[in-house]
């Protein structure tokens, strides 16, 4: 196993850790979740950091803070759209 495959499995565990302590899930779709821890690896072996794969990174090291995953927009996206932007998490049925 390579340092990239490795490192999706290390992100892999902390999204499920993270989903069951905020009364989230993961996205059912396995391929979904793949392609964004994926992207999660992508960005941290390139720019050091868990940016959202499905976000724009800036540049501005402030701004860009906020699209850390997970990000400050995921519980009112999981509120409002039942999953966040990146459909990584989605929200659990009866959890608030």
């Amino acid at each position: 196993m390579n340092e990239h495959e490795k490192l999706k499995e290390q992100l892999y565990e902390l999204g499920i850790k993270y989903a069951e302590k905020k009364g989230y899930i993961l996205n059912p779709d396995t391929e979904t979740v793949d392609t964004v821890i994926d992207g999660l690896a992508e960005n941290i072996g390139e720019y050091g950091k868990r940016y959202c794969p499905c976000r724009i990174i800036s540049g501005d090291e402030k701004e860009d803070k906020k699209i850390i995953c997970p990000c400050i927009y995921l519980k009112e996206e999981v509120e409002n759209d039942g999953m966040c932007h990146c459909e990584l998490f989605f929200k659990k049925d009866g959890a608030e």
